[in-house]
Parts: C-alpha cells; structure tokens; sequence
C-alpha cells in the first residue's frame, strides 16, 4: 500500500445504500454489452433480471397487486455480485488507490503530510460520489467511515477531516469489510502499528 516510517496513510469505506437493489437494468445492460461478446448471453442474462415481480402481505393478511421490478440484481444469487462487478469495472480514476469487489469499496492515500491527505481523499470522494449519483447508486453517508494506518502513537486519536454533502465522515479505528476487520493496534512503548485484513479487497489502480 506504499506506507512508510514518515507516511500517513489513510483510508475511506464507502457504504452503498442497497446496492443490488438499485442497479440500473438499463445501464448494466449497456455495459455487459461492451463486456460480454456474445450478444445472445448478454439477452438471456437481461431476461433473467428483468423478468421479476413482488408482493406485499401485511400481518393483519392484506396484500398489495403484484409489481413488477424495474431495476436490481437478484441479492443471494452467485450471478449478483459478478454483475455488480461489471456494473462498477468503469470506476472513475482516482489519486488513491481502490480496493473493491461487489458493493464493498475502499480507497486508501499516503502522504506525509495530513493536509495532502485529507486534500486527496476529499477530492477522490467528489469524483466517486459523481459517479455514483450517474449510475443510480447512493452512498449511505452515515455509514461510510475512515481509517488511519500511522507510526506515530501521539496522533492516533485525530480525526480525519472529509466531508460529503456538507456532513463530516466518522472516524472507526476497526471497520468491518466483508465480514473482516481492518485494525490498527497502537504500541504504547514504540511506534509500530500493525494491520490485519482476513479477506483483502482486490486493488484497482
């Protein structure tokens, strides 16, 4: 991740807000177009997705008229996160590095400067939010959190400061990751840090 004995390294977790559920049909369909080569798969993949309805039943034993649905992936299905892949493979570039698969995403920037730090993350943040807004996927920013990988023990409780849509990203020294844990464990006698990750999400530069 390119950390050194005189870098800050920082990271944020992007939470999407029901992800599967509001995949645009349409949009995924263009882009398993440029992904897949044959054309026939990509339709019966798309009938398979578009060809879903549901119903609502209240306790007191109602039910709504059947609805059909306009967009998502089926969630619990092995096809959902590997169209979701696709759905997100065009992820904007950015100065950070990304670490993502399926709806779990993450970027990580070093610098030795916080400032620089806080600079780059903010911005890489305005360019994935814009992306997300473009292809109908939402960012839970009550969940969305960061993290700092440091050496130095005198700053291990500073809070990272980046904002989106005006509200300040909480600070988790261990965030959960696809069922993992991403933690920083501060030495009292040295500065050391350590970090373990079960299941690390694939870079993508």
């Amino acid at each position: 991740w390119g950390g050194d004995s005189g870098s800050i390294t920082c990271s944020v977790f992007l939470d999407l807000t029901a992800a599967y559920d509001t995949v645009w049909l349409r949009g995924l369909h263009m882009k398993l177009l440029d992904t897949i080569p044959d054309k026939h798969m990509v339709s019966f993949i798309m009938e398979i997705l578009s060809n879903h309805s549901f119903r609502l039943h209240t306790s007191n034993g109602q039910s709504s008229r059947m609805r059909r649905l306009r967009n998502g992936v089926p969630q619990g299905s092995v096809l959902a996160p590997m169209l979701f892949n696709i759905y997100i493979h065009d992820l904007p570039l950015t100065t950070s590095w990304k670490y993502s698969y399926a709806d779990d995403l993450a970027i990580l920037f070093s610098n030795r400067s916080w400032e620089a730090v806080e600079e780059g993350l903010s911005k890489d943040m305005e360019i994935l939010c814009s992306y997300l807004k473009n292809w109908c996927l939402k960012l839970s920013v009550d969940k969305t959190v960061t993290t700092m990988f440091q050496f130095y023990n005198k700053d291990a409780t500073r809070k990272i400061n980046i904002t989106v849509d005006n509200v300040q990203l909480q600070s988790e020294p261990s965030p959960s990751v696809l069922s993992s844990e991403a933690r920083t464990e501060h030495c009292p006698l040295s500065n050391t840090w350590t970090a373990s990750r079960q299941k690390p999400l694939p870079v993508l530069h």
